[in-house]
């Protein structure tokens, strides 16, 4: 089992020997013609890849007039490992302290306010709120993400067919449901999906079962992320968040009717919220089959 999980690294390892070198890296190297064919292959037009070589060479220091496959690239302070050290940490200007501090401030208080322990123990919290179980929250976090996609699609399509005009009550709806949205999946969906599938399966098929879950959960995700341009494209950016819309409603039908409730219930006794018996009657139940199956065989021979 472990040894599956070499298979993609493997299978990422392949696809790195195929992927191109970064058209700034080969311009800081004097390689002008493999970054002008990978700005080419990553760029809309010929003319916005002209345009982006050139700032790019602005950038490392290269002459505008200066064009061929392989150019001298004039040595910059700051172009080796000590130097960088002393630029950014140890003498740094005023200007590289300030982008230092945004860059170090912005991480900081990322997880300073208390995002990771806001998802990862949303059902703590609400349990402390007086809010226990799993259906609860799954189902009002669905019905929430329901209502947040509706009012996104909604405000994305009159914006689409206005395209000339702000309309600022479209635009506020858009900004608003987008938080919200990612406030009630946090708050349920989000946290609970794997607290969920890893409790629900019985001790001796828990891991193969939980894999299958995950597995599940990349496939989805990435057939989301692949089709959502394609999906903009063929029914509106709107459309594509009704179309969300409609799967979020069927999720909350999905939990209502098929999801039980796990609270407060021994991991060895939730099998039988779904209609599973002892794992002993059960072995034995087998067993009984397993006999009658091989005395029928015998009889018929």
């Amino acid at each position: 089992m472990l040894g599956i999980g070499a298979l993609p690294s493997a299978l990422l390892a392949l696809m790195v020997l195929g992927m191109p070198e970064s058209p700034r890296w080969l311009v800081m190297k004097g390689r002008l013609a493999d970054a002008r064919v990978v700005l080419e292959k990553t760029s809309d037009t010929p003319e916005e890849a002209v345009e982006r070589l050139d700032q790019i060479k602005a950038a490392a220091g290269i002459p505008h007039d200066l064009d061929g496959d392989v150019v001298a690239v004039p040595k910059r302070k700051g172009g080796n490992e000590k130097q960088v050290w002393k630029e950014l940490i140890f003498s740094p200007t005023p200007v590289m302290r300030r982008i230092l501090l945004a860059a170090l401030g912005v991480h900081f208080f990322q997880q300073a306010t208390g995002s990771d322990s806001v998802v990862l123990y949303s059902p703590r919290v609400f349990k402390s709120a007086g809010i226990t179980g799993r259906r609860p929250l799954l189902l009002t976090s669905t019905a929430g993400m329901l209502v947040c996609l509706i009012g996104l699609g909604t405000g994305l399509t009159v914006v689409g067919q206005h395209p000339d005009e702000k309309i600022t009550w479209a635009i506020g709806l858009c900004i608003a449901s987008t938080l919200a949205y990612v406030s009630f999946f946090s708050m349920g969906l989000g946290p609970i999906t794997s607290v969920y599938v890893s409790e629900v399966f019985p001790l001796r098929v828990r891991a193969l079962g939980f894999a299958l879950g995950v597995a599940c959960n990349r496939v989805t995700s990435a057939a989301i992320s692949m089709t959502f341009l394609s999906l903009s494209k063929a029914i509106t950016i709107g459309g594509s968040f009704f179309l969300y819309a409609g799967l979020a409603a069927l999720g909350w039908l999905f939990f209502y009717a098929f999801v039980p409730e796990t609270r407060g219930q021994p991991l060895e006794d939730i099998g039988k919220l779904f209609g599973m018996k002892d794992a002993a009657v059960e072995d034995d139940d087998d067993t009984a089959t397993k006999d009658k199956q091989v005395k029928a065989a015998v009889e018929m021979n």
